[in-house]
């Protein structure tokens, strides 16, 4: 899907190697992002392993699990800028010989990817997964935090100016990264680990007794508004899964509540029993740029709660398995409401949070063969 702005260019215009197979066409993609650590890192390490056997080639290059050179970034320890080992990295992109550099966020991988996708004269996107700016504000307002502002709005820029295309999952996202420089926007859909799909399903309970909530533990999650719901509901079970700069205000109130349970962060099977032994799940966040983690619950059939501002709202086909968390509104207050449904209705809407996840999951990889195949560009050296 193209963002139909007068800021669009056409897309038969594009320069890439629409009439060449798939199967041709080899990809690099530079991620500042660990593997499974956040969901641009788990985005596209789902992503590879559906999308790598349609192409000729796919490599991520990303950081080793072993980081060697890393800052963290300011209001949370567990999150770093991680500079990239150029004599592992370039040697890498030259034996691959990509056609197409997929840069996923604004540090210095994702200029790397740039800089060498320009020296080869191949095509250039780059995934727009994060308003960073805009979570840089609720952080702090000090010197640190304002530099660490400048620093992700000027890397957005030159990574949005000079790529044919900018993806979002998101479509509240295109006046943001067309701001900043974008020549044009493609939506993008989400992809699924393909554990999430395959491992056999639990079936639903058909009432509410667990709650999971799944992510970061840090402010823009809007934690505090899950703890109101575990004081007005001592009858439900809650689970925190996740790490992040609150994770000791977190075990505190575990210490209080019995009903309030932490499993610190999770790999992703360790997620899915997770997922599998919960009702719900919920995503009260500030800010939500998609959702991922609901997506995922959906296709292992457990509905989700969650907050109105975040992307996946804005996918007609995943609206059956969704309740949606206005802003006026306390996740007790939702939670009482919802757990008086029906049997029926509970395993109604499980049946159609699988369907309806595994279909955006097969889309979206179809999708990401055409964009593979739109934004490449030859090489001299093929």
């Amino acid at each position: 899907m193209t963002d139909s702005s007068d800021n669009s260019t056409d897309p038969n215009s594009s320069p890439g190697l629409e009439l060449v197979e798939a199967n041709g066409l080899r990809v690099a993609i530079f991620s500042d992002s660990m593997p499974e650590r956040n969901g641009a890192g788990a985005y596209y390490n789902d992503l590879a392993v559906q999308l790598a056997p349609k192409l000729g080639g796919l490599e991520l290059l990303q950081p080793p699990l072993r980081k060697r050179f890393a800052l963290p970034l300011p209001g949370d320890k567990t999150q770093k800028l991680i500079f990239p080992n150029l004599f592992r990295l370039i040697p890498a992109f030259n034996r691959l010989k990509p056609h197409l550099v997929i840069a996923v966020t604004p540090g210095p991988f994702g200029m790397l990817g740039l800089y060498l996708a320009k020296r080869a004269k191949i095509g250039f996107i780059t995934g727009f997964h994060t308003h960073f700016e805009g979570l840089m504000q609720m952080y702090g307002n000090n010197l640190f935090f304002k530099t660490a502002f400048w620093y992700m709005e000027f890397v957005n820029k030159i990574l949005c100016r000079y790529s044919d295309t900018v993806l979002i999952n998101n479509k509240d996202l295109a006046e943001t990264v067309l701001a900043l420089g974008a020549p044009k926007v493609d939506i993008m859909g989400t992809p699924l680990a393909l554990n999430f799909i395959e491992d056999p399903l639990v079936p639903h309970s058909g009432g509410l007794n667990r709650v999971l909530f799944a992510g970061r533990l840090a402010p823009e999650k809007n934690l505090p508004v899950v703890i109101e719901a575990v004081k007005a509901l001592p009858e439900i079970e809650f689970v925190l899964a996740g790490d992040g700069p609150l994770r000791k205000e977190m075990e505190a109130e575990a210490e209080r509540y019995p009903n309030l349970g932490l499993t610190g962060w999770l790999d992703r099977e360790g997620l899915i029993k997770e997922v599998d032994a919960s009702d719900l799940l919920i995503l009260p966040s500030h800010m939500e740029t998609f959702g991922t983690v609901a997506l995922e619950a959906m296709a292992r059939g457990k509905p989700a709660l969650v907050a109105a501002n975040a992307g996946i709202h804005t996918w007609p086909t995943l609206k059956e398995a969704l309740f949606v968390l206005n802003e006026d509104q306390s996740i007790a207050g939702v939670l009482n409401e919802i757990r008086q449904l029906p049997s029926e209705t509970w395993l109604g809407k499980s049946k159609a949070a699988t369907e309806a996840a595994r279909n955006l999951n097969n889309e979206t990889i179809e999708q990401w063969v055409g964009f593979v195949q739109q934004y490449s560009r030859p090489r001299k050296d093929d």
